[in-house]
């Protein structure tokens, strides 16, 4: 109960900070989906085209042969805030094009609201304990198209966003994507995707009266509404890929990533105008059904008590396994916990309409 306190008022420590921080909104839309994906470091924008495309990199759809759908859960925070996605793409035109919807919820469920616990005169009452959710969705349109040139996709994506702290406060934000990929006749994959490419807004509004309640609840806090606007600025990730195969039933892909923020962050190489992280992934496969996959990625420089400077990173493991148009992916991630980040293990479901068929 006090963690989910301690997440409670940093949720709206950020949104009454909103002009602070806002540069880094809507950061639920970072995690990633697809155990397949995570358990490689997310490093997959060049050689993903599956349901998953529309987050990773929408022009990947345009390489789906039938109708899919994906789901994912994964826990944080000791198992107190949830993450779920779930997803469906089809093609059209008889392969020439396809679309995608998908939806991520990141949320703490069950919060209790003590704000009237004690009245004016000193009283407690406990029926007057509510609980409530901070809640962030992300609603993704995609398409993707094949190019005149051969080998060559572009995709695009509308985002709609919707983030809701109880009866404090809600928002709305809107957003666009844009991708390509590129498949060479020896194999190499390349991929770019631009997220956010318009500056995704985010327009609060907020409850006065539910506010007034945790007005006082620091002093010296939280004394005025928060700003009502949050903007994401755009984020670019290009990556290439390349597989082997070998002996007919062994093969190996891997995947080099570079994820860039216009910003001046944490990013192992970082200036004023730019940040960079690499991210670097491999799969093994066997028959195309048993996978084993591993990376590393997320590289940050951090500043320890002494003012030195280390090099963090989160390293992953994943396994997978596909039947038939059935495909179950797990992933462990931050193994040896390198980083400041939690490890999560994550399970995620992939299915072929095929295998009704």
């Amino acid at each position: 109960m006090k963690l989910k306190l301690v997440i409670l008022l940093t949720i709206i420590s950020l949104s009454v900070n909103a002009q602070s921080v806002r540069k880094y909104s809507n950061e639920f839309l970072n995690i990633g989906v697809d155990a397949a994906a995570l358990g490689m470091s997310n490093a997959v924008v060049a050689k993903t085209m599956d349901v998953n495309s529309g987050y990773w990199n929408p022009a990947g759809l345009a390489k789906l042969e039938d109708k899919q759908i994906a789901l994912m859960h994964s826990s944080y925070f000791a198992n107190i805030a949830n993450y779920d996605y779930a997803a469906f793409a089809m093609p059209l035109d008889d392969g020439k094009s396809a679309i995608g919807i998908s939806l991520i919820r990141f949320a703490v469920d069950d919060i209790l609201d003590t704000t009237e616990l004690i009245d004016d005169q000193g009283n407690v009452n406990f029926d007057r304990i509510k609980l409530f959710s901070t809640a962030d969705y992300g609603l993704t349109f995609s398409y993707a198209r094949h190019l005149p040139i051969e080998g060559l996709y572009y995709g695009v994506n509308a985002k709609v966003i919707r983030r809701i702290i109880g009866d404090f406060g809600a928002s709305w934000g809107f957003g666009l994507d844009a991708a390509l990929q590129f498949e060479s006749k020896n194999n190499w994959k390349f991929g770019v995707m631009a997220r956010d490419i318009t500056t995704t807004y985010n327009n609060w509004s907020f409850d006065e009266e539910a506010f007034a309640r945790i007005k006082d609840a620091v002093e010296g806090q939280n004394q005025e509404l928060p700003e009502t606007t949050e903007i994401t600025i755009p984020k670019l990730q290009i990556g290439m890929s390349k597989k082997f195969i070998f002996r007919h039933d062994y093969s190996l892909e891997g995947e080099f990533d570079l994820n860039m923020r216009f910003a001046q962050t944490n990013d192992i190489f970082s200036t004023k105008s730019v940040s960079i992280s690499p991210a670097l992934g491999f799969e093994f496969g066997y028959l195309d059904m048993i996978y084993l996959r591993t990376g590393v990625g997320n590289f940050q420089r951090e500043l320890e008590f002494d003012n030195s400077e280390t090099t963090s990173f989160q390293p992953s493991l994943g396994l997978g396994f596909k039947y038939k148009g059935v495909h179950v992916d797990y992933a462990f991630t931050d193994i040896g916990d390198q980083s400041v980040a939690l490890y999560s293990n994550v399970f995620s479901l992939k299915l072929d309409f095929s295998l009704f068929r």
